[in-house]
């Protein structure tokens, strides 16, 4: 009874708080004008909406996608190493997708499921327990709420993002380092135990957080065992899939080796499958 109560009194709170998000917005608009939209500089932050995502401009570029040969921990599947060109600029969230972020999407109805949280806490830590699907569900409540392009970014988008001008393993160099990200031996309070608040490390040369560790995070593109017939403009690749029903990961997460958080590192998920080390980190096209 006691545990049915508190969620009702939750509930109720939280209704409220809509109410007042829906009363805010109507009256005082976040939305980004055109005009707005153009002025924009890289690292430039905007959230467009009361409970949603900070998004910060990254600058459009080229980058080496892929890892060398040389690089320890590299796989086949990074490879060959491949320019791409990313143009124009485009905004991703500075952190992961949150708990409190996701629930507003949940008491919206723009989300259908709401996921467990192992026991680890909500609010700022990130969304886990979530698939593909439920990824795209919410980048598409984002978009029809603001009317705005909200997405899932593409893989390469998500490399040039996690790398930031560096072309090292780790934004930071070609070491894991100490207290930089949460892994499985990374040094920090939350290793190989559960996820860390958003946040937690310093953020890279681009303002964006948490891109090595703590949750993988789901992209657009669907699997393809390497780079070879790859788009080089940084567009998702969603044709020729090895297996259209698995999406990439990017990232790597709290309980994984070190060499799985290097920025050119991959893996592939079932597009349905939800588990307590996959997130999501959201995208947005400027310009359109």
């Amino acid at each position: 009874m006691a545990v049915g109560l508190g969620y009702a009194g939750w509930s109720n709170r939280f209704a409220l708080r809509l109410r007042f998000i829906s009363a805010a917005e109507t009256l005082w608009p976040k939305v980004l004008t055109p005009a707005a939209e153009r002025a924009l500089q890289p690292k430039d932050s905007f959230t467009e909406c009361s409970g949603c995502p900070e998004m910060v401009v990254v600058p459009a570029g080229m980058f080496p996608m892929g890892s060398p040969e040389d690089e320890p921990g590299r796989k086949a599947t990074e490879s060959p190493q491949h320019t791409v060109t990313i143009a124009p600029a485009f905004a991703v969230s500075r952190f992961e997708v949150t708990f409190d972020e996701w629930d507003v999407c949940v008491a919206m109805r723009g989300c259908e499921y709401q996921p467990p949280d192992e026991g680890w806490g909500r609010g700022s830590r990130p969304v886990i327990n979530v698939s593909w699907e439920d990824a795209q569900q919410y980048a598409g409540w984002l978009a029809r709420r603001t009317g705005k392009p909200y997405r899932l970014l593409s893989e390469a988008e998500w490399e040039y993002a996690a790398r930031a001008s560096t072309e090292g393993a780790y934004a930071w160099g070609e070491s894991v380092g100490k207290a930089r990200a949460n892994c499985k031996s990374c040094g920090s309070g939350w290793d190989n135990n559960q996820t860390a608040p958003v946040g937690s490390f310093a953020a890279n040369g681009f303002d964006l957080m948490d891109m090595h560790g703590n949750v993988w995070e789901w992209v657009e593109d669907c699997w393809h065992n390497g780079y070879r017939g790859a788009p080089a403009d940084g567009s998702a690749w969603t044709t020729a899939c090895t297996d259209e029903t698995r999406h990439v990961v990017r990232g790597g997460g709290w309980n994984d080796e070190p060499a799985d958080l290097r920025a050119a590192a991959r893996y592939d998920g079932p597009t349905r499958i939800r588990n307590w080390v996959n997130g999501i980190r959201i995208g947005r096209s400027l310009g359109e």
